[in-house]
């Protein structure tokens, strides 16, 4: 039956749509904008603090200026703003409800109100709390005597309002809106009602709070619809009968790239179907923050900007359409683009029917189906052009068993090396994902040839590859750890029942049975380290580096220095400026100069002496507890990185997590590392509270009687036994610690015994903690010294204070114990007879020597260590 015959051909039918578009979205631009003015008001109000004499400057000139103004001009002015001000928001809000957009209107008022209370909140601060330097900013004296309001709270709302309800988009109310504001400001500068800096907070007051309540709250969906799909066809010059969904709404919102769009199959009265793909601005938001950190960590790699318009993306994705078909390669045909309305595109491809890569049986991926896949990639490289996507879902596998490349937007024209190695790369991820290593790289090898596939293998690193490949390769390393603490547990269990079945068998005497105890711990050793080699695999960029060198042993395997922009150098920024923030706060509190004239400079190089001192015993008490081989002067840095660390994490916490990544990058297996950390902890604990006893006997209860317990202390021993009796109570959370406690610990208890049963290990490191303990009591008792207190206090009373203080500085949770050390110390040595007016400045200058100068050499210890992957 033809279309003449019958009209239901000409009845929209949508089928796969999304059933119920969210009538809100949170647009990420409206995060990056209050952001941006919560920085605004941030960097005024540090103007206003640091830059007075500009301001009072600036007042003073506005003030200048305002007497020349007519009075007249300066009134009428005045005048029409205030009418101005209250008619266009108005007329605006009557314009929108006649339009049926009451919604929106709603979201101003809600900005309006939370913006007025904000500046009443502003005003109170400014008034009863603020540095006098931002009063006299944001005020000015009035003819009544009073000040005038540090923000408007009659402005700040409007502006909000104007802001939240989107008059900005639309072009004459824009001039409308900055028209009436311009005015204001005019008027209240100029009749000295205000200051420079009070408008231009006030103005980013109300713009940050509009910005805020829209992403809190959410803007209005403009998502088409699939009816506004088929009526756009129509305006290009199809005839669609109905539209499909290509994939499910619930999995493209959880695509890797969902900012790509929506794929439509569609049906046409008069020829084959098409595929459309819509793009809309809720889409493309999505991801935004993801390509931010990209172009911020990636060096040497042009970043699609993190922002397009609708007409860039169009554009970009047309142009890689025609130039990926004009290299030769297998590509969806684009036939036609538009508009559908102003907030989404759409562009329409001929249709190719087929599978997706991913969608695939193993079986089914030949050799055949690799290289045509490479042939593509071979085609777009001849021409520079990059795809930068080459996962599963964007290879479609077509009817006749060939390859299509899709989702070419992400692409790059004139593209670079870096980017089209980076392209070799994925693609041998994702081959070799599903079916191995060595076929992946003698398909990649048999059409690109082996010195194209060499050059890439700098390239074949995590941070290079897409988000999925790398969150399947992280899959897959959970599960051969998973594999190896199961072989090593199920080894482990062997050998206990074996132990137990041999002590079944009946009694021996204790010389025989000391003897069999010690050779069944050295086999049960031995079986640990062999289940563990065994179970060990290499991961698949291992897997793939060593194909390609059976091919090419001369190729360059070290990984590229991609990252320009790690976590990890984002902490040591944040904490860096944190330290020096800190140390501002210690320095403000004393008067440095006559610190300076009264040390006596000889104990203070004694001082530094045994503060560096303390870094070679914290390597001797560590390696006292691992019996791997691991340089002493690698450990010594590392030791000398712990005092960086200490800038983002209390002491007792960043130590050991530094000392337990340390250890392991150095080869040591991840459970036996956490237990010789631990055990240095534990014997140092030991050895803590035996010399606290010790030296606290000989100075005599009644120096130390008054020294009581923390509260931080007591308060971290009571959640602690909560959270004991929380997770001992639950049965999921006790199966889940338990199981996890296990197979982290597992060959633990053998290694603990092999160090105890080497006296020289256990000798450097309980002699490590001694030497340790005593290099801090020594540059404390230097320091007392270079300011004239060694004559006045007991080497024993210095010992009390330092392990009193250090063990308050290790609970404490301030980075560093910072505050909590300074304080103990202080008090110690208060209580055990040293003047204060002494005991402040030397505990000061023990602190600069053992925390506070370290800070540089650590942070330089610590980037070198980083630079070199072994933390």
């Amino acid at each position: 039956m033809s279309a003449d015959e019958c009209g239901e051909f000409h009845v929209d039918r949508v089928s796969g749509d999304e059933p119920l578009l969210p009538a809100r979205v949170h647009r990420p631009a409206d995060l990056l904008r209050l952001l941006l003015g919560m920085a605004g008001i941030a960097l005024v109000l540090g103007l206003a603090t640091f830059a007075h004499g500009t301001t009072a400057g600036l007042a003073r000139d506005i003030g200048t200026g305002a007497k020349a103004a007519p009075p007249l001009l300066i009134n009428l002015a005045g005048l029409t703003s205030s009418v101005a001000v209250l008619i266009v928001p108005v007329a605006f809000a009557v314009e929108r409800l006649i339009k049926r957009d009451g919604l929106r209107i709603a979201d101003g008022v809600l900005a309006a109100v939370l913006a007025h209370g904000v500046s009443l909140a502003t005003d109170l601060w400014v008034a009863e709390a603020a540095p006098a330097s931002i009063r006299v900013a944001l005020t000015q004296p009035l003819a009544n005597g009073s000040l005038s309001a540090p923000v408007h709270s009659y402005l700040a709302p409007v502006i909000a309002y104007m802001t939240a309800v989107g008059m900005s988009r639309r072009p004459r109310w824009r001039v409308a809106m900055w028209g009436v504001l311009l005015l204001e400001a005019f008027a209240v500068l100029v009749g000295r009602y205000t200051t420079p800096f009070a408008i231009i907070t006030t103005v980013l007051i109300g713009w940050t709070v509009a910005y805020g309540t829209l992403y809190a709250v959410g803007s209005p969906n403009v998502r088409p619809t699939g009816q506004n799909l088929l009526a756009g066809l129509r305006r290009v010059g199809f005839h669609p009968v109905s539209a499909m969904r290509a994939e499910d709404a619930a999995q493209a919102e959880q695509n890797e790239h969902a900012d790509r769009g929506r794929r439509y199959i569609v049906t046409l009265e008069d020829g084959p179907p098409i595929d459309v793909t819509v793009v809309d601005r809720e889409q493309q938001a999505q991801g935004f923050f993801y390509r931010v950190w990209r172009r911020l960590s990636l060096r040497g790699i042009n970043q699609r900007r993190s922002l397009q318009s609708l007409r860039q993306a169009l554009e970009q994705e047309a142009l890689l359409a025609y130039a990926a078909i004009a290299a030769g390669a297998n590509a969806p045909k684009l036939i036609a683009t538009s508009e559908l309305g102003p907030d989404a595109v759409m562009l329409v491809y001929e249709h190719i029917g087929g599978r997706t890569f991913d969608a695939l049986a193993d079986e089914e991926i030949t050799d055949a189906l690799m290289h045509s896949a490479w042939r593509q990639v071979e085609a777009l490289q001849s021409r520079r052009i990059a795809h930068r996507r080459l996962v599963g879902d964007a290879l479609l596998v077509d009817r006749s068993g060939n390859i299509v490349l899709t989702e070419l937007r992400g692409g790059e024209i004139a593209a670079g090396d870096l980017v089209l190695r980076m392209d070799i790369a994925q693609l041998l991820a994702t081959c070799g994902l599903r079916v191995g290593a060595e076929r992946a790289v003698a398909a990649a090898v048999e059409v690109l040839g082996p010195d194209a596939v060499a050059d890439s293998l700098p390239m074949l690193q995590p941070i290079a590859l897409s988000r999925t490949t790398r969150a399947t390769l992280r899959q897959l390393a959970r599960e051969r750890a998973k594999r190896e603490r199961e072989a090593v547990l199920a080894t482990s269990q062997a050998a206990k029942e074996a132990r137990e079945a041999r002590e079944a068998a009946g009694p021996k005497d204790r010389k025989t049975l000391r003897a069999e105890r010690h050779a069944e711990k050295n086999a049960e050793k031995r079986a640990l380290d062999e289940a563990s080699e065994e179970a060990r695999e290499e991961d698949l960029l291992a897997q793939i580096r060593r194909q390609v060198l059976l091919i090419r042993p001369t190729a360059v395997i070290e990984p590229a220095k991609l990252e320009r922009l790690s976590p990890r150098i984002l902490i040591s920024w944040i904490a860096g400026a944190f330290a020096v923030y800190l140390l501002l706060s210690q320095l403000t509190n004393f008067n440095l100069g006559d610190v300076i004239s009264e040390a006596q400079w000889e104990w203070v190089a004694v001082a530094t002496f045994f503060s560096a001192l303390t870094y070679p015993a914290a390597a001797m008490s560590l390696l006292g507890f691992v019996t791997e081989k691991v340089s002493f002067v690698r450990t010594v840095i590392a030791q000398i990185a712990g005092n960086f660390v200490k800038l983002v994490a209390p002491a007792a916490i960043g130590g050991v997590a530094l000392n337990t990544r340390f250890l392991q990058r150095a080869g040591v297996r991840p459970g036996l590392a956490v237990a010789s950390v631990g055990a240095s902890q534990l014997f140092g604990l030991g050895s803590h509270i035996m010399l606290l006893l010790a030296f606290g006997y000989l100075t005599g209860t009644e120096q130390t009687q008054d020294i009581s317990p923390s509260r931080t202390v007591i308060a971290g021993l009571l959640t602690v036994a909560v959270l004991v009796l929380i997770v001992t109570a639950v049965p999921v959370l006790r199966k889940f610690v338990a199981t996890r406690v296990r197979s982290l610990f597992a060959g633990v208890v053998p290694r603990m015994l092999d160090i105890l049963q080497r006296p020289r290990k256990l000798v450097t490191g309980i002699g490590g903690m001694l030497l340790l303990t005593a290099a801090n009591v020594m540059c404390l008792d230097a320091s007392i010294r270079a300011f004239g207190g060694g004559d006045k206090i007991s080497y024993a009373s210095i010992a009390v204070a330092f392990l009193a203080g250090n063990a308050l500085g290790s609970a404490a949770p301030t980075p560093g114990g910072v505050g909590a050390v300074e304080g103990a110390l202080i008090t110690a040595l208060t209580i055990a007879g040293l003047p204060g007016d002494t005991a402040f400045p030397a505990v000061l200058l023990f602190r600069l020597m053992v925390f506070w100068l370290p800070v540089l050499p650590g942070w330089l210890a610590f980037t070198f260590l980083t630079r070199r992957g072994e933390i």
